[in-house]
């Protein structure tokens, strides 16, 4: 029986294990953390959102620059085909108000726990703090554990499905690049993807505000405007409507050293309509009050108001800065509070099959290869597309190889 070694149990992994092990492969699954998708785990905490239910043109237009190399993985596996698996694992989905999919249970643990039974199997084994630390010269995979430096694995092909560096403590810290970079494989740098900014805020702000979330926004970033929710934190601007642009935001600090943005705090009113709500006689009310009744800006907003300087003391001077309040950003989150991480290895060093050219028998897939993706379940999507492309790849290799 041909040997695959699958080499990092998050969603790409899993996903992979349960296709090769249908094929009958003996599968070995080595993880460094006690036990597999921790990270996949946290991710449903809130409630698991696994894909998202859009125009397929649309959907593949979210993966920027790297949606010409996944679109194949994503057309032989798209978001129906994901749910369909999930259905078979006995999982049902559904799609949420936003077009978002969800397991109807909320939840990453009956679907990780309904995989790992049907991986439960002979011919599938876990092997839990496992670290993998590169090859050997004659190609086995080398690892770390608490019994044993340096312990080898010999596998007639190895998947590699190690994440990105984000969430570090939940198993995928980004220590692989170097034992690839020595093998001469090209690595993009690993930098924090869907993540709060950081603002140099007055203390005002920070101490009085910080944690306060904002409801009803349009942010603007080059030209490009998205409606949503943010947060105040201590150290600057999170949540989601600032993921949605974190690509951009990141692009242009590497770029200049700052990134300009800019918020409208009443995007349901014109400039000329609240300039005229404005406008009404103020009397003895602080601006604080007048601000909350004649614009409905909460203490937050209103102080918000405040970060670029003095408020303006004209009704469409204060219409202004409330329809385009903007801030500068010099900084992203570190990446231990990132979702995710873009960088990885560069595209160009995999064939179709997910294969690192220089390393025959070798293949990656998930959070390690050169892509990134918005929230909305565009991350799992491709985590599990490019896990099972890669388990194809595997097949045919062997097939051809080893058959």
């Amino acid at each position: 029986m041909l040997k695959v070694l699958i080499i990092g149990a998050g969603p790409a992994g899993l996903m992979a294990a349960d296709h090769l092990s249908s094929l009958s492969y003996q599968v070995t699954l080595a993880d460094r953390m006690p036990s597999p998708a921790r990270k996949f785990l946290m991710a449903g905490r809130g409630g698991l959102n696994l894909t998202h239910s859009e125009q397929p043109d649309i959907f593949l237009a979210r993966y920027r620059e790297a949606a010409g190399f996944l679109e194949a993985y994503l057309k032989a596996f798209p978001p129906e085909d994901l749910r369909a698996w999930c259905q078979d694992l006995g999982q049902e989905t559904f799609v949420g108000s936003s077009g978002r999919v969800f397991p109807i249970a909320m939840k990453a643990s009956p679907l990780l726990r309904a995989l790992l039974q049907r991986l439960d199997q002979p011919g599938v084994t876990f092997l839990s703090r496992t670290t993998w630390t590169g090859f050997a010269e004659n190609g086995s995979a080398t690892f770390d554990t608490p019994e044993e430096q340096g312990k080898t694995i010999e596998a007639d092909a190895v998947l590699l499905t190690l994440g990105g560096a984000s969430w570090p403590r939940l198993g995928s810290d980004g220590g692989w690049t170097s034992a690839l970079e020595d093998k001469g494989i090209a690595i993009s740098p690993l930098r924090p993807a869907n993540c709060g900014f950081r603002i140099g805020w007055s203390p005002l702000l920070t101490e009085r505000f910080a944690g306060t979330p904002l409801k009803r926004l349009r942010m603007t970033v080059n030209g490009q405007s998205a409606m949503g929710e943010a947060v105040i934190s201590s150290t600057g601007l999170e949540g989601g409507l600032v993921y949605a642009f974190s690509a951009d935001l990141r692009s242009l600090i590497e770029t200049n050293g700052s990134a300009d943005f800019s918020l409208d705090l009443r995007p349901d009113l014109s400039l000329d309509q609240l300039t005229r709500k404005l406008g009404a006689p103020r009397r003895k009310q602080s601006i604080s009050t007048f601000l909350r009744k004649a614009a409905g800006l909460n203490p937050a907003e209103t102080a918000l108001l405040r970060e670029p300087g003095p408020l303006p003391d004209t009704a469409q001077g204060l219409a202004e800065r409330i329809k385009d309040l903007k801030l500068t950003t010099h900084a992203t989150y570190d990446m231990d509070r990132a979702i995710s991480s873009a960088g990885g290895i560069c595209l160009d060093q995999l064939d179709d099959g997910l294969m690192l050219k220089a390393l025959p028998g070798v293949f990656a897939a998930g959070e390690m290869l050169n892509w990134e993706a918005p929230t909305g379940g565009y991350l799992l999507q491709a985590c599990f597309a490019t896990g099972l492309g890669a388990a194809r790849g595997i097949d045919r290799y062997l097939s051809q190889h080893k058959g």
